[in-house]
């Protein structure tokens, strides 16, 4: 759990960059790949990305903006990861403005549970990058190009003058 607010804005940085990066891979084609006719499909686990930041954080008392949390999936790659985008700011400059390390302490009614607010945050990290290992299964299965995110991916290692690791 994060003990402070700069804590969580270090790893938000990075995390939110990484999650960026794999949004902006995606193509409008791409948003109907699903791993069978009843699980998600890439687009609807894209945008419950962008979509959990404001709802997730509502239940704290904070309003991000950027997207509408009950909007249907839109049918453009771009709309969703510009809509990430804009939560994800939202979202930095809410928890500036509103929040202090005291701050995070307090409980939040969270899906009838009572979460520490350091607790909520820790949980919005890992679930976007819960999805977002899955979204790059549904990428390769799309045959999009993965871009890395905690190194190279296959298709990044020749850049980088480095053979693909063995298969």
């Amino acid at each position: 759990m994060f003990p402070t607010i700069q804590s969580f804005l270090e790893v938000w940085v990075h995390e939110s960059a990484s999650t960026q990066k794999i949004l902006n891979a995606l193509t409008d084609a791409s948003l109907s790949q699903s791993v069978s006719n009843d699980h998600r499909t890439l687009g609807r686990m894209a945008w419950h990305i962008a979509q959990t930041l404001p709802e997730m954080m509502h239940n704290t008392g904070l309003t991000v903006a950027g997207v509408d949390a009950h909007a249907p999936v839109p049918s453009s790659a771009k709309t969703i990861a510009d809509g990430y985008a804009a939560a994800s700011a939202s979202l930095v400059k809410e928890l500036q403005a509103n929040w202090t390390d005291a701050t995070l302490g307090e409980m939040d009614s969270m899906y009838g549970q009572q979460w520490p607010r350091r607790l909520t945050l820790q949980v919005l990290v890992m679930h976007q990058n819960h999805h977002r290992g899955q979204m790059t299964v549904l990428m390769r299965q799309a045959g999009l190009a993965v871009p890395g995110v905690y190194g190279p991916a296959k298709e990044e290692w020749g850049a980088i003058g480095m053979p693909s690791p063995a298969i």
